[in-house]
């Protein structure tokens, strides 16, 4: 089989789960998970026959696409801010909007003197450890600390920070309710998160391989109670953030407005909402 006959079987098949485009960015991922060729080299040789080897990968990726599996968990791995990241289904999958978020986290950081002052940071709900691990791999200096309620989101957080080098304090707690002296003893320079924040009614909205392999408790809550995990973040933040410090919180697009509110009525000064490349509220900067 050459690799044109194969992106034609990529794209038939897929085409009944995923758009066009996205079954089309799929097929190309996994040629070149498979084969390791660039692009620019790939599209030289489209029409030569796939090396058995890859060809018996390439197959195996297809069967796991079909039933809607996500590439990077078939893969077991994903890159985030320019690093590599083991993912499982214990973990969600890092997104591109978490990498803004981190974005301005490091520029703030850094006009904190993040880089020649060491700053204490926490992340709430650190799922693979993307936030910190990213920040610690830029910032070197920073002591940071990360919870998860999950022991096998930690486990693969602790991988993911040995991977990239990078020396983290893992702990196991609850976002609604921490009890680690470690962590509650402690005062932060930065506080961030990115807590579950899609709404049950929000739940129809989601591709199904999100919804059918994505863990639900790092995802979703109840309608009526949308921004628990804020309320409870924001209220460990006041006792817990320095004088100068900042908070910063992925949010859900649709309710930008009333998490800044809450915000505002707990007691922060300053909150920035900001947007994502879409144009669609994600993310907010606070401070006391």
């Amino acid at each position: 089989m050459t690799f044109i006959q194969l992106e034609k079987e990529f794209i038939d098949a897929l085409s009944t789960i995923y758009d066009s485009q996205e079954a089309k960015s799929l097929t190309w991922l996994s040629i070149n998970a498979a084969s390791k060729l660039e692009r620019a080299k790939y599209l030289s040789m489209r029409d030569e026959e796939i090396p058995a080897a890859d060809l018996e990968k390439l197959l195996e990726i297809l069967e796991q696409l079909k039933i809607g599996l996500p590439l990077q968990y078939i893969l077991g791995e994903t890159e985030f801010y320019d690093l590599k990241f083991k993912v499982n289904p214990s973990v969600l999958i890092p997104r591109p909007e978490t990498e803004e978020l981190v974005d301005w986290a490091l520029i703030t950081i850094r006009e904190m003197k993040g880089e020649t002052e060491v700053l204490k940071i926490v992340d709430l709900g650190t799922g693979s450890g993307c936030i910190p691990i990213s920040i610690k791999k830029y910032i070197p200096l920073a002591d940071i600390s990360a919870i998860d309620i999950s022991k096998e989101a930690l486990n693969t957080a602790k991988q993911n920070a040995e991977i990239n080098n990078t020396e983290i304090k893992f702990l196991e707690d609850d976002i609604l309710n921490p009890t680690s002296q470690e962590l509650i003893n402690n005062q932060y320079d930065l506080i961030i998160s990115n807590p579950p924040y899609v709404t049950d009614s929000e739940k129809l909205e989601m591709h199904q391989n999100v919804l059918n392999h994505e863990p639900h408790s790092a995802l979703f809550v109840p309608d009526n109670e949308a921004l628990k995990f804020y309320v409870s973040i924001a209220d460990f933040a006041l006792n817990h953030l320095n004088k100068n410090g900042f908070l910063f919180l992925e949010i859900n697009k649709n309710l930008g407005k009333e998490t800044g509110e809450l915000l505002t009525k707990q007691g922060f000064k300053t909150v920035e909402i900001r947007q994502d490349m879409y144009g669609k509220d994600r993310m907010i900067k606070a401070s006391l």
